[in-house]
């Protein structure tokens, strides 16, 4: 009986452990970047450049991806009102597979935006090296991040702790009930990978 006892203390010792890890990397996270996302293009600082989370352009069911031209029609919107003079698509590209290239495409055929300030990074495999290699490769700090409100403030994070001065500007988000909350709740445990990843000093895979 005893033994199960210590089972059972250490059980719920360690979920408490857990949501106390939670909450305080949540908290580290907004108390970051607050104030530094915005969803009006009016009140956004101007940057240098705009970098530009990768999604896959297509669902599995081969329709149009709304979080993909979502993030498209945002950045056009500031380019268009003169927020930014650059824009990296940050993106996995693989066999068969290129995100950057569909964004570029999207921005240039959909959205009029010139070819010529395009960059294209194939290597942006996750959200940290994206933020990493902006920073690092193309030697740009002063950026407006371009995703879903949910991404940008792990996007933030990332950026505000690689000293970069780095915005948020929100993509409007799907409106799907069942994707939204599923979203919103993978996010809370992506932060606290985050948090974990930039305090042991390794990078996500």
């Amino acid at each position: 009986m005893k033994i199960i006892r210590n089972i059972g203390r250490l059980f719920f010792a360690s979920i408490e452990i857990g949501v106390l890890l939670i909450c305080l990397s949540n908290i580290w996270v907004f108390s970051l970047t607050n104030g530094r996302t915005y969803t009006k293009i009016s009140k956004i600082p101007p940057r240098e450049v705009a970098l530009v989370l990768g999604t896959s352009p297509r669902m599995q069911s081969g329709v149009s991806n709304p979080y993909f031209t979502k993030r498209m029609d945002a950045t056009a919107l500031l380019y268009h009102h003169g927020k930014i003079k650059k824009i990296i698509v940050s993106g996995e590209k693989s066999k068969g597979y290129n995100e950057p290239a569909a964004m570029k495409n999207y921005l240039v055929y959909q959205e009029g935006v010139p070819e010529d300030i395009i960059i294209e990074d194939p290597k942006g495999f996750n959200t940290y090296t994206s933020i990493l290699r902006c920073k690092d490769v193309y030697k740009k700090k002063n950026v407006i991040i371009v995703s879903q409100g949910f991404h940008n403030l792990r996007a933030l994070f990332f950026a505000r702790n690689n000293t970069m001065n780095a915005l948020g500007f929100d993509a409007q988000d799907v409106s799907k009930p069942e994707s939204y909350y599923r979203n919103q709740s993978r996010e809370i445990l992506a932060r606290v990978v985050a948090v974990l990843y930039f305090m042991l000093g390794i990078s996500p895979d």
